[in-house]
């Protein structure tokens, strides 16, 4: 089951919400402006063309990377304490896969945030991190080296890594990238669970159809928010063609 972080508070707010986010490389903006809310308690995504900002936005909200302006609320707290909030499963080409570790090591880093860095994982840690490995059925490789398991597998340790700091909000960088229709299937199931349980998830995705079915918000991004709310709101054909430039048959499952 989803382990939300130890004696949480009710949250009838947001996950996470951005105002007037603006962020730039080299004087070029890559989000400007951007105002956007994800409820809690909710099965998100952030959808939009490839330099859109997606990724960008997740790491502006982290600290991860300088925002030239704007404000973050994690759970409805903003600050330095805001990121003991969230759990980041990052883009799996940012992982050194060749890192001589272990699957059950990897997971075990995941309750660094409740140990301290210094300390050993101690044996209820360790419980922690086996339960978040069978959950995501990984149970059976926690001796396997990261680097030899498929990008299904690793993208299934990482998020049982971000399970294991049991945080009530996980965001998520294009996690469906790359690994099989049939894992794509089982890690969306696992998510919809997540949120079932009273977790928040967002996810940067790029398959918009999937996301109609499945996702209950969008944020639909170019630069700017263009919009962001119930994803059969936000996903119409219109906005679609105004944030991708494509001709109509190519968004008919808009509507």
């Amino acid at each position: 089951m989803f382990m939300p972080a130890p004696a949480p508070r009710t949250r009838t707010g947001h996950a996470l919400e951005v105002r007037s986010l603006t962020v730039s490389y080299r004087s070029a903006p890559v989000l400007w402006e951007v105002d956007a809310h994800f409820p809690a308690g909710r099965l998100c995504a952030i959808v939009g063309p490839n330099g859109a900002g997606k990724s960008t936005l997740l790491k502006a909200a982290l600290g991860l990377v300088p925002a030239d302006a704007g404000r973050v609320l994690i759970d409805d707290v903003e600050g330095p304490g805001a990121l003991e909030h969230v759990a980041y499963v990052p883009q799996r080409e940012s992982v050194d896969w060749d890192f001589p570790i272990t699957v059950g090591e990897v997971v075990a880093m995941g309750r660094y945030r409740a140990t301290g860095w210094f300390r050993r994982v101690g044996r209820a840690d360790r419980a922690i991190a086996a339960q978040c490995l069978e959950r995501v059925g990984m149970a059976a490789y926690g001796k396997r080296q990261i680097g030899q398991l498929s990008g299904g597998q690793r993208q299934r340790v990482f998020l049982a890594r971000a399970l294991a700091q049991q945080a009530p909000v996980l965001v998520m960088d294009e996690p469906f990238a790359g690994i099989d229709a049939r894992t794509q299937s089982d890690l969306l199931e696992l998510l919809a669970g997540i949120r079932d349980e009273g977790g928040s998830v967002i996810v940067v995705h790029h398959d918009m159809a999937q996301v109609r079915a499945s996702f209950d918000w969008t944020l639909l991004l170019n630069v700017r928010a263009l919009g962001c709310g119930p994803t059969a709101e936000v996903l119409t054909a219109s906005a679609v063609r105004s944030a991708y430039g494509v001709p109509d048959e190519a968004v008919a499952w808009a509507g």
